[in-house]
């Protein structure tokens, strides 16, 4: 199969998921496999939202949004054409899934794929519904497919590579079950986000994308602020408040209680709008519907002390973002040449 060959393919997957919409699905009888897969998407989005209390129909739709965004021919051409494809030494490489954000493996999947490799996938318990039937979709397209894709259930046996995403605790599993193969192991992450005082209450109404999406779970999601030396956060809570209904979650309402009640008894210092915490913590990762925050006096030693803990950052977040860094709000949008870790994906596996 051709490079040109799964570009095509993938490009028929974005047009797909781009139907599944939550102000209006509607079918599009153009779009190839629609008699067959349409209805079964709706089904697996229903019971996907049912079988995570955390993967609401907001976030499901966002994510398949963001693939049909992510999958078109300009994006195929930018991502791809920095690489050289050429006929190589087919090898099988083995994936283990994360399951925090809806569809978070995808990538790795497509990678694979697109290399010319066999997959071997072990799915996250908290997301079995929509990678399958994302492989069902392709085996319609092109029934080479078909013996590419495996999803295997109990320990991952037979393969030549592997990509294994998971907590620092996982990761030194991984790093002793894979010892010996090729591999791109991924820890806990977080995103951290830089606000000057400059910024407006809308820019910093954009930011609260980065800090609510998938309710805070994603690698890219903000879980700490730098701001300035006494700063005040009133503008920054007005700001965010469009984001208050997602206290009525509760799942996300149950961890704001419980996080609460244990600063509280700890008789730590918050701040507190009824739906989001702000605690101040020289920590990266924060507590579900927490945010932690730490002051700066100059913007060039932060920098410098970002750039000496870059391993436990996946994206810095700034209004007035430079190449390195993310603007507020584009977090969860990310293109597919945005490598996790900073980890190109394709060279890895193009060097096998």
């Amino acid at each position: 199969m051709t490079i040109d060959n799964h570009k095509s393919h993938l490009v028929e997957l974005g047009k797909f998921l781009g139907q599944f919409q939550l102000e209006k699905t509607e079918k599009d009888d153009t779009i190839k496999g629609n008699a067959r897969f349409f209805e079964k998407m709706q089904q697996e989005i229903d019971a996907a939202v049912h079988y995570n209390g955390w993967f609401n129909k907001e976030n499901v739709i966002f994510a398949l949004q963001q693939w049909s965004q992510a999958l078109t021919p300009r994006n195929l051409h930018l991502w791809l054409t920095n690489y050289t494809f050429k006929p190589l030494e087919e090898k099988t490489v083995g994936i283990v899934m994360a399951g925090n954000i809806p569809l978070v493996g995808l990538h790795d999947f497509i990678s694979v794929l697109v290399c010319g490799h066999k997959l071997k996938i072990k799915l996250s318990s908290n997301d079995q519904r929509l990678v399958p039937l994302i492989a069902e979709y392709l085996k319609f397209l092109d029934s080479r497919y078909e013996n590419r894709i495996l999803f295997v259930e109990d320990h991952l046996k037979g393969f030549d590579a592997v990509i294994a995403t998971g907590s620092d605790n996982t990761a030194r599993y991984f790093e002793h079950y894979f010892k010996g193969k090729p591999s791109i192991i991924r820890k806990n992450r977080n995103s951290v986000a830089i606000i000057t005082g400059e910024e407006s209450k809308e820019e910093l109404a954009v930011l609260g994308e980065d800090i609510f999406r998938y309710y805070g779970l994603g690698c890219r999601n903000v879980s700490k602020l730098y701001v300035p030396k006494n700063f005040k956060f009133d503008n920054f809570f007005e700001a965010i408040y469009s984001w208050n209904d997602i206290i009525n979650q509760n799942k996300y309402a149950n961890n704001y209680d419980y996080n609460k009640a244990v600063y509280l008894m700890s008789e730590f210092k918050l701040l507190d709008n009824g739906f989001l915490m702000l605690k101040e913590d020289a920590r990266f990762g924060s507590p579900i519907a927490t945010l932690f925050y730490e002051q700066y006096e100059d913007e060039n030693d932060l920098q410098l002390k970002l750039k000496e803990q870059e391993d436990k950052i996946q994206c810095i977040v700034k209004n007035e973002a430079d190449k390195t860094e993310v603007s507020f709000g584009k977090t969860q949008h990310p293109e597919l040449w945005d490598y996790a870790d900073n980890v190109d994906t394709i060279e890895f596996l193009l060097n096998l």
